[in-house]
């Protein structure tokens, strides 16, 4: 089975190249737009990227018009596919604040409505914002008390998914809800309810963002929904002094992400869906290539 690689859009090395002359206010020069980062990812190797419209916090038209069209271009003159990584910077459809929540829905639908033209092969969302994620990591909220607040940002996501599907008309199953710094079963439990994709993020599963899950089972629960991956390794580890850290976002091969037993089981279940490197260009290609040795490995 061959497994379909692309990579994201972000990155970071590039957007300072590219943004430079607008940096420095050089004459006619306008900012940084997808299509710029786009074409050159492209020309790196990748022809599968997942697109981030959280860029335009940085750069306000860069998913302009002009951008869009571009971008429509190089996926019918160079076989640019894509995928969504809907907007999460500043956003929370879980919000307890109900006017937060629905500028959260607004700004998902807008994104949708904007890419739609590119057909994206899949949507990912994050359900969940930072203060769910605070409160399901604090030391100091007692368990009874977590699992009820958890519910209560749960059923604030349910609302927001109701509204952005009715809003988009997007079939359930190209919106993928990502495994993150939220409860596992309730992501699942949303999935189900709406019948939803999802995606399983396995760095963040392997640094135990979701709750303290073996990966193995983790991925299980969410084959059969399974739509898209983002790959990274990850580790949740005991410090000498007894603390624990994590990390995420890691080449593969820095971490704990089982890979050989990943890419068995993917194959097993005859997953066709996009895996996004969730790194930086550098990093996604030395994770390439200890993807090759490891198949010439055997």
């Amino acid at each position: 089975m061959a497994l379909r690689f692309g990579i994201q859009l972000l990155q970071a090395p590039l957007l300072l190249e590219l943004s430079r002359p607008w940096l420095e206010r050089a004459a006619g020069a306008a900012g940084v737009d997808a299509a710029q980062l786009t074409e050159r990812i492209a020309d790196e190797g990748f022809d599968l990227i997942e697109l981030n419209p959280d860029l335009q916090v940085l750069f306000p038209e860069s998913f302009s018009l002009p951008a869009l069209r571009r971008l429509q271009e190089l996926k019918e003159t160079r076989g640019v596919h894509y995928t969504v990584h809907l907007p999460l910077w500043s956003l929370d459809p879980s919000s307890p604040v109900e006017g937060i929540r629905r500028a959260s829905v607004d700004l998902l639908a807008d994104a949708v409505f904007r890419l739609a033209p590119l057909q994206p092969e899949v949507y990912v969302l994050h359900i969940a914002g930072p203060l769910a994620s605070e409160f399901f990591t604090s030391p100091a909220i007692p368990e009874a008390v977590r699992g009820a607040l958890m519910r209560r940002f749960q059923q604030q996501a349910a609302r927001s998914l109701e509204e952005l599907l009715r809003r988009t008309g997007l079939s359930p199953r190209s919106l993928a809800v990502e495994t993150i710094q939220f409860p596992l079963e309730l992501t699942l439990e949303l999935a189900e309810a709406f019948d939803l994709a999802v995606c399983l993020d396995t760095g963040h599963v392997a640094s135990q963002q979701p709750g303290p899950h073996p990966f193995q089972e983790a991925l299980e629960r969410c084959l059969p929904r399974l739509a898209e991956i983002h790959l990274h390794d990850g580790y949740y580890r005991r410090r000498p002094d007894g603390s624990m850290a994590w990390a995420d976002h890691l080449p593969l091969g820095h971490g704990e992400v089982p890979v050989r037993e990943l890419l068995q089981t993917l194959e097993v279940h005859g997953f066709t869906g996009p895996v996004i490197l969730e790194l930086s260009l550098d990093a996604a290609k030395a994770s390439l290539a200890f993807l090759r040795q490891m198949s010439e490995a055997g």
